[in-house]
């Protein structure tokens, strides 16, 4: 197969991510923003902003460890706060090998790194509805998904950050993050199982919400998928 022949193959599932991703910017400029005016707030210079935007490209372990370098706790607090928070993204990663690990190592390194709520959830959706995809089809559109959603993440960080005191409390953006999760997961939740595990973890997460920034979430997460394996078993058990 020619190169020209791969990049024909791989053109329209780029192009169909990218559609599926511009969506999403809507509310990951708003919510980069406003860690661009927490991180501003917090004491970063505009360079250290800029560097976690790039870096990390993980909104919520962003925020815990402003939170935590804003209560002056140590480098080892705030790198474990990001961590906890971001242990999801294991999960995610371990869900889309099925998918994209018989790829070559620098795709997956790229996807690793640009491995996010957004571009996980909408990746898998397509992936679990078209079977027939190629690995090099679910690659291209994975990354575009990504292609629009992170220049938007970046630059509204630096928005954020240059213009955060212009920008007016009673606007309340950080109401912006509820709703993309919930504009994400929802379209997913199609099963009696996947209905038990929302259940679980919005109810156990809500019970542990004391917790330290992310233990709540992880725990909730944890008790969501073994609900819905649980239900999953059941319903086949009783369909024998």
């Amino acid at each position: 197969m020619t190169t020209s022949t791969v990049k024909t193959q791989t053109s329209a599932p780029y192009w169909a991510g990218f559609r599926d991703g511009l969506p999403f910017i809507l509310m990951a400029a708003p919510f980069a923003m406003v860690f661009g005016v927490i991180a501003t707030d917090a004491g970063l210079t505009l360079a250290q902003g800029m560097g976690f935007s790039v870096l990390v490209i993980a909104g919520a372990s962003q925020f815990a460890a402003i939170q935590m370098m804003i209560e002056n706790a140590s480098i080892a607090f705030v790198l474990l706060a990001a961590l906890a928070v971001n242990l999801r993204m294991a999960m995610y990663s371990a869900a889309l090998v099925p998918y994209l690990g018989a790829a070559p190592l620098w795709k997956r390194a790229l996807v690793s790194y640009l491995n996010f709520d957004q571009t996980y959830i909408v990746s898998v959706a397509r992936y679990e509805s078209r079977p027939e995809m190629t690995v090099p089809e679910r690659f291209a559109y994975f990354f575009g998904v990504a292609t629009p959603i992170v220049p938007f993440w970046v630059g509204m960080t630096m928005v954020g950050m240059v213009a955060g005191a212009a920008i007016p409390e009673a606007w309340a953006l950080d109401f912006i993050m509820p709703i993309m999760f919930l504009a994400m997961v929802a379209p997913m939740v199609k099963s009696l199982a996947h209905v038990a595990a929302t259940c679980v973890s919005i109810s156990v997460a809500l019970a542990l919400i004391g917790l330290p920034s992310g233990t709540g979430l992880l725990i909730a997460a944890g008790a969501a998928m073994l609900t819905g394996a649980l239900v999953e078993i059941w319903i086949e058990g009783r369909q024998k």
